[in-house]
């Protein structure tokens, strides 16, 4: 079966309300950017990345894809992703200027699609392709009702209101500043009781000497993490961290290669792992990450700059995945959307990745893609 061509795309999709803020992004849309890949089989596959909906930096992407990396695609065997992985990821000319950013954004979306084929065209979910189920429901934790921008009142309202929906487990922003940010932590801690896991996210904000004395004014809030306590390359001030509290460290979302992960490994400076298939290499470099953590015995929960379309799949089937984020702006647009049933992910049953868009999304929410 052979690739005759790759399209890119761009979605924008509202967010929850008007606009949503965490401590260093503020947000309208949701930016769907990806690849759609044809075979002369007549299989179509979807893949993408996650952005802030910014369409002239989107515009970057999807001429990668359509000028640097549809090139070396077309009639190409699709079903030998790891070859084509290494041919786009180790291409000498898009290696000088790229192993990271755009290049791997726009790699991340064709390698998803590559997969979404492989699956469709074994009749199957992703999750049985990947190896078959290993777990019987995939925990759910809701991050949609903890964004920075909402007000206290409200914040509170929103955590109690998804643990009557069935969430286990919240994640509120931090990174404002230390006083307003406890505040908010123990009046959610008391309006959830001790049964919910509560993890915080500071998405790169502060510094060392900040964290250090959030964290310890926070020991009584049971965190079950931090994510994102420092800038996303500071190992070393990650590792300080990690030493210095009770309160485990996640990160991720903002590594590009296995490589990234393992000197986090390396230094101690991590104990959730959030690898991003739309932030990474996708599907094919995650799955390295994941297989490298349960090497360390460090568990595994994706960030889901895919609103977990493609993490459900992979949460399902492989074992390092302990817990899977909820975010449902862009979820409607797909034709197998990913949804939580009682706190729990629904397992998807379509063939494929989950990565197909409705005719609904394609109409309502495509951009120009240059």
């Amino acid at each position: 079966m052979k690739i005759t061509s790759v399209r890119p795309f761009i979605l924008h999709v509202p967010v929850t309300g008007s606009q949503i803020a965490d401590s260093t992004h503020s947000i309208t849309h949701w930016g769907v950017v990806g690849a759609q890949i044809d075979t002369d089989d007549g299989l179509t596959g979807y893949g993408f990345t996650g952005t802030h909906a910014h369409l002239p930096s989107d515009q970057l992407i999807t001429r990668c894809i359509e000028t640097c990396h549809a090139p070396l695609l077309i009639g190409e065997d699709v079903s030998d992703i790891n070859r084509l992985w290494k041919k786009l990821a180790r291409n000498p000319a898009l290696q000088w200027v790229g192993r990271a950013g755009i290049t791997t954004l726009s790699h991340a979306a064709i390698d998803l699609a590559l997969w979404d084929i492989k699956a469709k065209a074994a009749q199957q979910p992703l999750w049985k392709l990947l190896g078959g189920q290993v777990r019987d429901k995939v925990r759910a934790y809701n991050t949609d009702v903890g964004w920075l921008s909402i007000d206290d009142n409200k914040l509170v309202a929103g955590a109690q209101a998804a643990v009557a929906q069935g969430f286990t487990g919240i994640k509120i922003k931090v990174g404002s500043t230390v006083e307003r940010d406890l505040r908010r932590l123990a009046a959610v801690r008391r309006a959830i009781g001790p049964d919910v896991t509560l993890a915080i996210d500071g998405n790169g904000k502060w510094d060392l000497p900040t964290c250090q004395r959030f964290c310890r004014a926070a020991q009584d809030a049971d965190v079950y993490w931090f994510e994102e306590p420092l800038w996303y390359d500071d190992v070393k001030g990650h590792s300080q961290l990690a030493r210095a509290t009770s309160i485990p460290v996640a990160l991720g979302e903002q590594l590009y290669t296995v490589d990234a992960f393992a000197e986090f490994f390396a230094q101690q400076a991590i104990h959730w792992v959030q690898p991003d298939v739309t932030r990474m290499a996708g599907l094919t470099e995650v799955l390295r990450v994941c297989e490298t953590a349960q090497a360390f015995r460090l568990p595994v929960a994706p960030h889901a700059g895919d609103m977990s379309q493609v993490h459900v799949h992979l949460s399902y089937a492989h074992p390092a995945c302990e817990v899977l984020e909820f975010i449902p702006w862009i979820k409607d647009c797909f034709t197998d959307p990913a949804e939580v049933v009682d706190g729990y992910f629904r397992r998807p049953e379509l063939p494929g990745a989950g990565t197909t868009p409705t005719a609904a999304a394609w109409t309502q929410f495509r951009q120009a893609t240059a």
